[in-house]
């Protein structure tokens, strides 16, 4: 009676989370075609149609290109709070009845077995949000796409026993790269994305508590790589007196391909 998460696809060309229980599979975010979708579910052995629903941050095109498709597909329920559905439903196709189903953020939820908590996240977009989900006494947050944290995004995540966090850039690499100068401020702004260094101190917060596993996510393919993104994490933890693989575990997403399947127990 383990709770399940793995990161299907993780970057900006496309974003989905699967987690799970025995009885109850769900998806944040289906930002990639929804065969690859499918495909990428069935590696552990999940069908489409035993998806439960879909939880959706926001309305940009790498967390929202499948999830109409799947929803039809599957008749599968699409979770969202108001402005973000407002923002997406023109942009979803047609919704099988019953499968619009509208949250509010900072109450609780729940997909079959599973409760859910959405908490305001500082992104451009509606009114983007991350997840903390529940299953028994155990925990897993998501909080991708937010352009830095706070009080009340640290305490939402407080105490996770899996967090999947964005290292989306380095910020040297993007200030000296080609994008226009208006994206690099955006992407550096207060409504933009963490960069590796911010993920670092953020963690120097949550490792007060009892998290001991993080997944780095939504790395850029131009600003960043995966190996810069865990050397300048591990580097902040340990020169605070964390010790990699002993406090706390630090792995990777893939934009192309699902991370490790984790059991927590």
């Amino acid at each position: 009676m383990n709770f399940k998460v793995c990161s299907l696809f993780s970057g900006s060309s496309g974003n989905s989370t699967y987690i799970g229980t025995d009885r109850t599979h769900i998806l944040v975010d289906a930002g990639v075609p929804m065969k690859n979708i499918v495909s990428g579910l069935k590696q552990f052995n999940v069908d489409g149609q035993e998806l439960k629903g879909i939880l959706v941050t926001h309305e940009h095109s790498d967390h929202i290109k499948g999830v109409g498709a799947i929803s039809r597909r599957f008749n599968v329920p699409i979770y969202a709070n108001e402005e973000t559905w407002e923002a997406i439903e023109s942009k979803l196709g047609r919704i099988g009845f019953g499968n619009k189903r509208v949250f509010y953020n900072n109450m609780d939820f729940y997909i079959q077995d599973i409760n859910i908590q959405a908490y305001q996240i500082p992104h451009d977009a509606a009114d983007p949000v991350g997840y903390s989900l529940f299953y028994k006494n155990k925990k897993i947050s998501i909080t991708t796409d937010l352009g830095h944290t706070n009080n009340k995004i640290i305490k939402a995540v407080m105490d996770s026993d899996m967090l999947i966090l964005e290292a989306n850039h380095d910020a040297e690499m993007l200030k000296a790269g080609p994008y226009p100068m208006y994206l690099k401020k955006r992407i550096l702004g207060r409504k933009g994305h963490l960069s590796n260094e911010d993920t670092g101190q953020a963690l120097l917060e949550l490792i007060k508590g009892k998290v001991t596993h993080v997944l780095l996510a939504h790395l850029s393919r131009e600003n960043n790589y995966p190996q810069l993104a865990y050397q300048t994490v591990a580097s902040i933890l340990e020169s605070n007196g964390v010790q990699i693989g002993k406090d706390i575990q630090v792995d990777m997403t893939y934009r192309d391909h699902a991370s490790n399947f984790y059991h927590i127990g």
